[in-house]
């Protein structure tokens, strides 16, 4: 088992490593937004919750030795040691299918459970990936308006496929066509809205659509 400082220091590495704020972590385990920054900087509580240490192994797919538990009981966060489930956390800000999302204010309010053994047998690391609301009807009929999406945040070449991407402050849902240099253009399933023609360098890819679920 490693030191409550060593599980302290693992848990800054994983939470920057994922771009995540401390706070925002706090309030996807249901606390206070300072519970996990009064962990990390007064050691206070001096080890973390059994049920919370699960919680945040599932999220960054890692051992819960890694944050203080014993081996034997650890979570399998590499699939070898028995791990059946990950939580993927849902993010409060929706990807636009429409006339766009203002990409402030991303918020992790909850989580998705998702078979670990499925999501590997995709090629999917659980560390990278966050799910979100779609908004509008733009990709209607594959992406309707509340559907929610699975998004692979691994960093790779921007390819054909639906992807969630941020144009200019803006965060969208698109399919994309990458055939032409230097240009991108961004389609929209639903017919009644045109193809938008942007600049390469002015897109930022934020991730890969590789599942959706929703209300029938």
């Amino acid at each position: 088992m490693v030191s409550n400082d060593d599980a302290r220091a693992r848990l800054l590495e994983l939470a920057d490593r994922r771009q995540i704020s401390l706070s925002k972590l706090s309030l996807m385990l249901g606390k206070n937004p300072s519970y996990l920054q009064q962990f990390v900087r007064k050691g206070s509580p001096r080890k973390l919750e059994e049920e919370d240490r699960g919680m945040l192994a599932r999220f960054f797919g890692v051992e819960e030795e890694e944050l203080g538990r014993s081996k034997e009981n650890s979570y399998g966060g590499d699939g070898r040691s028995g791990g059946e489930w990950v939580l993927v956390p849902r993010l409060s800000i929706g990807a636009s299918a429409g006339p766009g999302a203002m990409a402030n204010g991303e918020l992790v309010f909850d989580t998705m459970r998702f078979s670990d053994r499925w999501l590997r047998s995709l090629g999917l690391q659980p560390g990278n990936l966050s799910t979100i609301a779609v908004r509008g009807d733009s990709m209607e009929p594959t992406l309707r308006h509340g559907d929610e999406i699975l998004v692979d945040r691994t960093l790779r070449s921007l390819r054909d496929g639906i992807h969630v991407l941020r144009l200019d402050d803006t965060l969208l849902v698109k399919r994309v066509d990458t055939s032409r240099s230097g240009v991108l253009v961004l389609l929209s399933d639903n017919p009644a809205y045109p193809p938008l023609e942007c600049k390469l360098k002015d897109v930022e890819l934020v991730g890969r659509v590789v599942w959706k679920g929703g209300p029938i």
